[in-house]
Formats: C-alpha cells, structure tokens, sequence
C-alpha cells in the first residue's frame, strides 16, 4: 500500500518552511494547541490527490506571508508542498505549488511536470474527516453531495471528470441565459451534454451506492457497537428514474426538462433539475432514526463508520486503503470509541494522520503509533523514530 515517508512545505499557511522524515505506513499522531498548524499539515497532505484539498481553499489563501517588524511588504516565494511516496518496490517524487509565471497551480512527478490534478491518483488516494464535518447531516444536500462524491472520486478518479464536465456546461448554460438572445442550437447542445453527463454521474452514483452499502453490511458486531450500521440512500430526480428507466429515456427526458426551464432558470440561474440536486442519505439502523435527527457524537460515529466501510471497499477492490486525514478525530468520542477506532484503523493497514488538542486522548495509541507535536509553525517528533 502506498504511503508518503517523507513531505516538505514551503511557504505554506504558517509554515515558512517545515519537514517531515522517515514516515512510515501505519498511525501518525499530531498534537498541538488549537491554531498551531495541525490542520495546515493534513490540508498539504490532501494537496497531494487530486482536488483542492480538504478546505477547498483559493491560492492566496494558503500562502505564507512573513511577518516583520514594521510590517514592510516583502517578496517571498509561492507556496510548495513536496512529498516521496512508497509505492511497494519504488520511490515516486510528488510535488504541488503555485507556478510563479503563470499564478496557476502545477503537478510534478518525478520531475516531470504533468497535464493535469488526475495523474496523481495513480500515487495518493486521501480521504479526510474535519471538525466542519460534525455538522455534514444537519446543513445543506451540497455538502452532503460533496462528501459522497468525495468517496467516489477516491475510489473511480474518472468521476472527477464527469462532475467537471457537468459543472462546466451548466456554466456555460446559465451564462447564456443571463445574457438574453442565445443561440437556441448552443442551448440545445449544452443541454444534452447535461443531461448524458449527468446521466452518467447519477448512473455511477447508484453503482457505488450499493458497494458502499455492502461495504456497511460487512462490519462485524464489535464495529457497529461503537460505529453504528448506516443505511444509505441518495434522492435526487435522476437517479429516482434511472431505477426504473433505460438511460436513454432519461437523458431525453433531461434534455427536455432543460429546455422547458430555460426562462426559469434564467432568472434563478443553473437548473431546475439535474444531478446536482442530489442529496445523500443516512439512517441509523438500529434505531431506524434520520441521521440528521441523532445526537452529534451519534452523528460522527456514523461518519467514521461510513468511512471505515470506504476503506474496506477500497482495499478488497483496489487492493490498498487511502490515506486518512483525521482532523480532531477524538472530539465526541468517549474512550472506549477512541480505543475501538485505533484497532480498526491498524486492522485496515494503510496510513492515518490524525490531530488532537489533548496527547491524552491518543494514549491508546502509545507504542501503536508514530507521535509529532506542533508549537509555533514547527513539527517536532515525540517517542518515535521519526526525525523532522
């Protein structure tokens, strides 16, 4: 299974410059007072997959700005993260950052600068829990859609595209109908391209569904204790009639309702139906209770055990686990779940860092796990062979 040995940032968030040595695949700890930089690592972390990392944040946002006495402007260098990753036999050197000709982001492997964010997959799959995401249940179908998305993204790279090319020509679409007086021909292609892209999505949304749902049933009694047994569903349109209709009835069937909704939408703006309507569902089995309607430590139990369910699946389909972000993992969680959660993370294999206010909270972690602190912008290596 793939792991990352060695990562360095430069210029990043708090970090002017910051390394970590000699990793290894299993537990890293990382603990520290609230603001120290914990976080900053995990996001440079998931900068290494595809995506924008697990705060989806704009470029400006990560950069370091030095800090000086007078508050004088300097120059300073974009921001860089850089990474070597065991990949059984072989070394592959990864890099991200911010090209300072272009302002745009760029990948190298090995050196080599690649076309796209995609060609990473074939190194780092990372999937991340942050304290954001207690909420995921409560809040918006967006952000519940994103999630689920997320999980397909790390499992099928390809669905990346599908979504963008979907997003793109709803983009397009909305921006014609803004402006008034659009060819009808550009509509109607743009339309179509809507509706066999999100066919597509919503067909590959379902196919998944029912793996992870699988992967759910797979948890032994001692899991669903402590992670409870999630049923899950997604409702959206789309997917609703893809269960009962040949893709190509339903793809006529988009087309015709974006057409129909052009004045609509024009005035409300993307579409009035549309696999970006969808909203991912979970129920606590046991209890038979919504998710959204259970306590908040019930509700992160039910994340975790959907994200040790997505692990399971990876690793008995793709043959390796991604790399697990944990931020504030032991928040909500008495000590018994805490225990429980390290022995399945060590059960999946695979590498998990983790963030924590309290060292306390990951004593069961001791001799089980590599420890680093952070204070003021600097990573240092606790009882463990690590060296930074």
């Amino acid at each position: 299974m793939s792991y990352i040995s060695h990562i360095s940032l430069s210029q990043f968030r708090s970090y002017q410059y910051a390394e970590i040595k000699n990793m290894a695949s299993g537990l890293v700890v990382i603990t520290g007072a609230n603001g120290a930089g914990k976080t900053n690592i995990l996001e440079a972390i998931s900068l290494l997959s595809p995506g924008r990392g697990l705060r989806s944040a704009r470029h400006e946002e990560i950069q370091h700005h030095p800090q000086t006495p007078d508050n004088t402007p300097q120059n300073f260098s974009p921001w860089a993260v850089s990474a070597v990753i065991q990949t059984g036999s072989s070394d592959v050197q990864l890099g991200t950052g911010i090209d300072p000709l272009t302002g745009k982001r760029i990948i190298r492997i090995n050196g080599v600068t690649a076309k796209s964010q995609t060609a990473l997959a074939d190194y780092v799959s990372c999937l991340w829990l942050t304290p954001q995401m207690d909420r995921l249940f409560m809040e918006g179908a967006s952000g519940r859609r994103r999630f689920f998305d997320k999980l397909i993204f790390t499992f099928d790279p390809a669905h990346a595209g599908r979504v963008t090319r979907y997003e793109n020509a709803m983009s397009q679409r909305s921006k014609l109908l803004r402006e008034g007086h659009a060819d009808t021909a550009w509509l109607t292609a743009l339309e179509s391209q809507m509706s066999e892209t999100g066919v597509s999505i919503s067909a590959a949304r379902l196919e998944f569904l029912g793996q992870l749902q699988t992967a759910c049933d797979s948890a032994d009694i001692q899991e669903t204790h402590f992670f409870p047994h999630s049923r899950l569903s997604l409702t959206g349109t789309t997917e609703e009639l893809l269960l009962r209709l040949p893709a190509i009835e339903v793809e006529d069937m988009l087309s015709y309702q974006l057409a129909q909704s052009r004045e609509r939408d024009a005035e409300t703006g993307g579409a009035a139906s549309g696999p970006h309507k969808t909203d991912f569902c979970a129920v606590f089995s046991a209890k038979n209770m919504p998710a959204d309607q259970c306590s908040t430590g019930e509700q992160k139990a039910l994340l975790i055990g959907i994200i040790l369910a997505h692990a399971r699946l990876m690793r008995a389909e793709k043959n390796h686990v991604p790399i697990l972000l944990l931020d504030e993992v032991s928040a909500h969680l008495d000590a018994q779940r805490r225990q429980a959660l390290f022995d399945r993370l060590i059960h999946l294999g695979g590498q998990v860092f983790m963030t924590g206010t309290d060292p306390a909270s990951f004593s069961a972690c001791l001799g089980r796990a590599a420890f680093l602190t952070v204070s003021e912008a600097k990573i240092t290596p606790q009882n463990t062979p690590l060296a930074a």
